[in-house]
């Protein structure tokens, strides 16, 4: 979903991650379709507020004891590590119910820590401040481990809003002794520190991305829950094994593949699971693939490459005289028929030579006249230049003389004197 209230009209491009209340860039952010409604019975309504903090990264459940009546996107102050945080209210009243009985938490437990007020300018000042130091600790905590040779990934340090808390997210494939790294950490920031450990899913999704579909990766948009993924999610959709294709942004099987896991494991409820070989007279023929869109099942035997079809019955047929010792002469095939039509090529007329324009006519014919007059002129000039001398006087050309007439070269020539 896009922010319609802050004017960009971009799809997460106000950059704020849910910072602007409206609910459509931050994932953890809940739609309050209660939030209009009376409240008739204020003793009996829920005290407990779910409440965001880092932009939507992160979301807890606060008890509300004091006489404000908070409202989905206020930011408040809540009890934090010896000091307060600052958090905005992500979800109010009866739905704060369901999340609490689908988390199996107890509305009336007094773990819950309590909400102090309603942030005031100097909270969310220090809280802002807070939030632009975070880049600086990250950097330098990674140096920090990096020259410790701490075998681990720091991926997000969140700094309480009074600065007294700072909790580092790491991803490491082993065990990782950090006591040492806890110790410099709390002495170069000055903060209580907390490791928390994250797997390759969460960082991916608080990174972000472009995932092979075109689309925003699902973790970082509104995906929560993590579930594993192995590779019999690709078997029982018939995809090939190709760990390229079937990895993420985060190097792990994409959480996509368990989208439509059920409806094809719903679909193969109808196939026999002992059917992998049956027998025949020729030989065994061996199981390729379930199709489960044209209730086929495919078999090879065991000395040729080609691929027989069988339906479900004629397997189930085959299998129980296999059952009796019976082997069947062959595999009784069917015909696969396309589902697409036949494409018919279009019959084209040959219209060159039909049809005359008179005006198209008109006109290569005045272009042909113009170009005869153009070259006529051209070189008529070139004449003119090639008469001029070089004194600049223009030479007289010889009168042309006639083929058939003889010339008389006597006429300036001396009379001969006699001796």
């Amino acid at each position: 979903m896009g922010c319609t209230s802050c004017g960009t009209g971009k799809p997460n491009g106000c950059k704020s991650n849910g910072g602007c209340s409206t609910g459509g860039c931050n994932r953890l952010n809940v739609y309050d379709w209660l939030a209009d409604l009376p409240i008739d019975d204020l003793e009996n309504a829920c005290r407990v507020l779910e409440v965001s903090f880092n932009q939507g990264s992160r979301k807890d459940f606060y008890r509300n004891n004091t006489a404000n009546i908070f409202t989905k996107g206020d930011i408040i102050a809540v009890e934090g590590v010896s000091g307060f945080d600052v958090g905005t209210v992500n979800l109010t009243g009866e739905l704060v119910r369901l999340q609490l009985k689908k988390k199996k938490l107890d509305e009336n437990s007094s773990d819950f820590k309590k909400v102090l007020r309603l942030a005031t300018d100097h909270d969310i000042s220090k809280w802002k401040e807070t939030k632009l130091r975070e880049k600086q600790v990250l950097i330098r905590s990674r140096a920090i481990a990096r020259q410790l040779k701490v075998d681990l990934k720091m991926s997000e340090v969140e700094i309480q809003a009074d600065a007294r808390k700072a909790t580092f997210y790491y991803i490491a494939d082993e065990r990782v002794d950090f006591r040492e790294l806890i110790r410099i950490y709390a002495t170069e920031f000055k903060v209580k520190v907390e490791m928390k450990q994250i797997g390759a899913r969460q960082e991916a999704g608080k990174v972000g991305g472009i995932g092979s579909c075109g689309r925003e990766l699902c973790c970082s948009t509104w995906l929560t829950d993590f579930k594993s993924v192995n590779t019999n999610a690709a078997r029982y959709q018939n995809l090939s094994i190709n760990q390229t294709k079937l990895s993420g942004q985060c190097g792990r099987l994409k959480c996509c593949l368990n989208y439509e896991l059920d409806t094809y494991l719903d679909a193969l409820q109808h196939f026999p699971e002992d059917a992998d070989v049956i027998e025949v007279a020729k030989g065994r023929a061996f199981l390729v693939k379930k199709d489960i869109f044209r209730n086929l099942m495919w078999y090879t035997m065991a000395d040729s490459t080609k691929h027989y079809p069988l339906t479900i019955d004629t397997v189930k047929k085959i299998k129980d005289q296999n059952n009796k010792g019976i082997k069947p002469e062959a595999l009784e095939t069917v015909e696969i028929v396309s589902g697409k039509p036949k494409e018919v090529e279009p019959e084209f007329v040959d219209v060159v030579g039909q049809i005359t324009l008179k005006s198209l006519e008109k006109n290569s014919r005045k272009k042909r006249e113009n170009d005869k007059k153009g070259n006529v002129s051209d070189k008529g000039t070139a004449n003119r230049r090639q008469s001029k001398t070089s004194h600049g006087r223009p030479q007289q050309n010889p009168p042309a003389q006639n083929n058939n007439q003889r010339p008389n070269n006597n006429r300036n020539r001396p009379p001969k004197q006699s001796s």
